[in-house]
């Protein structure tokens, strides 16, 4: 499947996966820290924003229909003009008297809008591009979605904390002016993509029965694929630790020295969330690329499980010695963050290979549901524990949750080659 006309995807894969990342992190991430900042309690922010996981999970039950849409481009760009509507509702519900109900019901719209994007745009860039351009590129699309990421919980953190610096420490008002500004960047990007992404359009159309039946079709070729049981664990359990530390990182930031957080303030969060971790984060993401292209993932698959769990050493050593130089916060955040960016490669390349052939688009909807149900679970419970354990007890705790990720990587085997220039993706069991 190729697209009618050739597009440099250096054009479109990175701001399509900006697009992606984006209002994810504003429903997982930023959420988390501009809750933090209204005095909700841990426990409540980590399982309110954990259920936002929701649709993600869900996403696979209306991926079949996104898949039969020919013109994925024209999905992905309503989508945007969609997303860019209800981040303004997000903006306009935090000036409301019930600002914690009427927020979570604009997140759970962005949430909604963001997982049908996330299935679009994942279907455009495996159908626009070749097997070898996806391995290629899967750097490029992990390292930008990941820059939106921090970009959202770096960059619009700092905007936000300047905003309550100046207004007095408005924090409501603060935050809605931010909202809007990421409302006017779905609008520029919206308008940007209608131009610029590619119209790929399958070689042949088959007859498509009812959609109910089409959606089992889809379903049992999914779970026949060759090695599904150790897939799906891996899948599920890959990512078990980040997903209890990503809810708790911004509350021990911001949370007072007096009860073991850091003590920073938001602007200080949004510097070493941010913009001391997108270089690392960058520097790890492009290179777990470069290397699968040059190698295969067989070589690297141990060194980024490695690279994915062992630096979350870092938070014992912060929360232990709770240290006051931003610059100390910030390396150890950024070692983190080259960890992660490299690790996570070979859980997205993982996804790709099981989603290669018929129904591209709805099998990877399915493996990206999957990984989020792996993703909410463990994130509704993550706050209780830590209020439990204390940031100390919690962030130990962690480095024991990595033991699930290091036992289904070894149940994961990959055929030589897979992912380098030439070689067609497999995995197996």
């Amino acid at each position: 499947m190729r697209a009618s006309r050739e597009i440099n995807p250096w054009f479109w894969v990175p701001t399509l996966y900006a697009a992606e990342g984006l209002p994810y992190v504003l429903v997982i991430t930023v959420s988390v820290i501009m809750y933090k900042r209204l005095g909700i309690p841990n426990a409540q922010i980590a399982f309110a924003t954990s259920l936002l996981y929701l649709p993600w999970v869900i996403k696979p039950l209306w991926g079949p229909a996104v898949d039969l849409i020919r013109a994925k481009r024209g999905v992905v760009v309503t989508l945007q003009f969609l997303l860019c509507a209800a981040i303004a509702v997000l903006a306009f519900s935090l000036q409301w008297s019930a600002l914690f109900t009427a927020t979570l019901v604009a997140f759970w719209l962005i949430a909604f809008a963001s997982a049908t994007h996330d299935i679009a745009a994942d279907g455009l860039y495996i159908l626009g591009l070749s097997v070898h351009q996806q391995a290629a590129y899967v750097g490029v699309r992990s390292t930008f979605y990941r820059v939106a990421m921090i970009a959202g919980q770096g960059g619009l953190v700092i905007v936000a904390g300047k905003l309550e610096a100046r207004w007095g420490g408005s924090v409501a008002p603060a935050w809605s002016a931010t909202m809007g500004m990421v409302a006017v960047l779905f609008l520029c990007l919206g308008i940007y993509h209608t131009f610029v992404l590619p119209n790929p359009m399958p070689e042949r159309v088959k007859e498509r029965g009812s959609a109910a039946r089409e959606f089992f079709h889809i379903l049992i070729l999914f779970f026949r694929k060759k090695g599904m049981p150790a897939t799906i664990a891996f899948l599920l359990l890959y990512r078990f630790a980040e997903a209890q530390l990503i809810k708790l990182v911004p509350p021990f930031l911001l949370d007072p020295r007096a009860v073991g957080g850091l003590g920073l303030s938001t602007e200080e969060v949004g510097i070493v969330y941010g913009s001391v971790g997108v270089a690392a984060l960058i520097l790890g993401g492009l290179l777990g690329g470069y290397v699968v292209s040059r190698h295969g993932l067989r070589l690297w698959l141990w060194p980024m499980a490695c690279a994915l769990h062992l630096p979350d050493a870092v938070f014992v050593y912060l929360s232990r010695t709770q240290p006051t130089n931003l610059s100390l916060i910030g390396s150890a955040i950024a070692v983190e963050q080259f960890g992660y960016g490299f690790g996570l490669t070979a859980y997205a390349l993982v996804m790709i290979a099981v989603s290669e052939g018929e129904h591209a688009t709805a099998h990877y909807a399915l493996c990206t549901g999957i990984m989020a149900l792996g993703m909410l679970v463990p994130g509704m419970v993550s706050g209780s524990l830590q209020e439990m354990m204390g940031y100390n007890g919690f962030f130990l705790w962690i480095l024991a949750a990595a033991i699930p990720g290091f036992a289904v990587t070894a149940l994961i085997k990959v055929d030589p080659g897979f992912g380098s220039k030439g070689k067609e993706m497999a995995v197996s069991s």
